[in-house]
């Protein structure tokens, strides 16, 4: 079994509040896994410590044979959505995306456009990102997540304001990522997103982690 993130045993404190408690679980290659859980239970948490957004306080997380805050301070070809992808309001979808591709210059103009395409976007489209949906808004999060080909993605609630035809759309789309041998930590809110899509289901509560199937 190849695994993609290990989690041994990791604690955050934060404000004098036990956010994570002795969390040990690890995530297999090529699997969509699902994390579920109420709001408040520590799921985001363990996202933002994951793609090191925020440390640990203690304990270890290692991604793609990485410990995060000792070999690498952010994990490499991670794609991430935590909360509300934040985007230039003034750029339309494909100037928004190619400037965030100029800063590492791994993928071409066409690369961009192909991920936009892929999420059921125009990237020929003019309209502004403030003039975005919020279901749009998500779908550009999802292909910025994409483009840059990641071998992990980790998605907080990716379907928000997507209507039922697009949740069709974006599951079929992780489906597919998964079977191009993407792995996949899906924290959702949806019992049906997680019955349909993941292989693995963790659930959180208060903080502490159990694997439910």
């Amino acid at each position: 079994m190849e695994l993609a993130i290990r989690i041994n045993d990791v604690c955050k404190v934060y404000k004098n509040n036990s956010v994570l408690n002795h969390v040990s679980v690890n995530f297999e290659k090529n699997k969509i896994h699902g994390l579920v859980g109420r709001n408040g239970s520590g799921k985001t948490m363990l996202l933002k410590c994951i793609c090191g957004f925020t440390s640990v306080t203690s304990g270890e997380i290692i991604v793609n044979g990485k410990y995060i805050g000792k070999d690498i301070d952010i994990p490499e070809k991670v794609g991430i959505i935590i909360e509300s992808p934040g985007f230039l309001p003034h750029y339309n979808g494909y100037k928004n995306l190619k400037f965030l591709a100029d800063i590492n210059k791994l993928i071409s103009k066409d690369e961009v456009k192909a991920a936009i395409e892929r999420v059921g976007l125009d990237p020929d489209s003019k309209k502004w990102v403030s003039k975005y949906s919020l279901g749009m808004r998500q779908r550009l999060g999802i292909a910025q997540a994409i483009m840059e080909r990641p071998s992990i993605l980790l998605l907080d609630e990716p379907m928000n304001g997507i209507d039922k035809h697009g949740v069709t759309e974006i599951r079929e789309l992780l489906l597919q990522l998964r079977n191009e041998g993407i792995t996949i930590l899906l924290a959702s809110h949806s019992s049906e997103d997680i019955d349909v899509l993941c292989d693995t289901v963790c659930e959180m509560d208060q903080g502490k982690l159990k694997v439910i199937r």
